[in-house]
């Protein structure tokens, strides 16, 4: 889904089903069963146990069928990848390029760690996103690390009256938006850049 944004620090390794049954293998252990969570768009939680120890359930079987369907064990489907992450970069700086060339004015909304990932990727500065917004007050005052773009409380976008709003955070974009209706009122949007810029 183009979150590669959500790769930084903390998210240190991604590893399929595939890598890791690979890598168990190799010390004699075996997975025999996986479940799909939610987390970060979608994380797998693994049952393993030294190999032949246990019966393989129907999920991994699934699992492994749906991995090889995306194209997991292949490396064209990584490249894509690349390709398609470039392509969201050069999206959203026409999309902030075009703004400031037709005046109009953009304020980020949040300062998580997906967006400076995706603002430093894209070598976005100050000159394009001039300031975002935060609830928490640790974070209000400061600068977003590496692009300086500084931190606001949310309660300036009223009183600056932004023509886009760009949810940083935009697993979170329903949620942002039902809290600032208010930019509506002067014919404000919203805008994520993931997974492709869209305007709403």
């Amino acid at each position: 889904l183009n979150q590669f944004d959500t790769i930084y620090h903390e998210h240190f390794s991604y590893l399929s089903l595939l890598v890791v049954e690979n890598a168990f293998k190799q010390h004699g252990l075996e997975v025999f069963d996986v479940e799909k969570l939610p987390t970060h768009g979608g994380s797998l939680r693994l049952y393993a146990g030294h190999a032949g120890s246990r019966p393989q359930l129907s999920n991994l079987h699934a699992m492994r069928s749906e991995e090889s369907a995306a194209g997991l064990d292949n490396i064209e489907t990584y490249r894509a990848f690349a390709g398609t992450a470039q392509e969201t970069k050069c999206a959203l700086l026409e999309f902030l390029i075009r703004c400031r060339r037709q005046k109009q004015t953009v304020a980020g909304y949040g300062a998580p760690a997906k967006g400076n990932t995706l603002l430093n990727y894209c070598g976005i500065g100050p000159e394009l996103l001039p300031y975002t917004v935060d609830k928490s007050p640790h974070k209000q005052g400061l600068f977003l690390p590496g692009t300086h773009i500084p931190i606001y409380s949310p309660e300036i976008i009223a009183t600056l009256r932004p023509d886009y709003v760009l949810i940083l955070p935009w697993n979170l974009r329903d949620e942002i938006a039902g809290q600032m209706t208010k930019i509506r009122e002067w014919g404000g949007m919203f805008v994520v850049p993931i997974p492709s810029v869209e305007i709403f």
